[in-house]
């Protein structure tokens, strides 16, 4: 039996949108902060995943939780 090496597709979601790999060189983490230029309110989201689906590796971005300019 032969083993058949796959090249894995990154994927990136965020609020319903697929944003696309700016390059395999990019961590999640870095990925994240490549966008946040467009969406500030990604600078404090959390990376989830991967979730593996065929040859896909799907990762999303989750914006934390909490109320803006709310006091303790």
């Amino acid at each position: 039996m032969a083993l058949e090496v796959k090249k894995l597709t990154r994927e990136f979601s965020y609020n319903g949108m697929t944003l696309m790999d700016p390059g395999p060189q990019f961590t999640p983490q870095q990925v994240r902060d490549v966008y946040s230029a467009q969406y500030p309110e990604l600078t404090t989201a959390a990376v989830d995943g991967p979730e593996h689906k065929g040859d896909v590796a799907r990762y999303t971005f989750v914006r934390a939780a909490g109320a803006k300019g709310a006091d303790a």
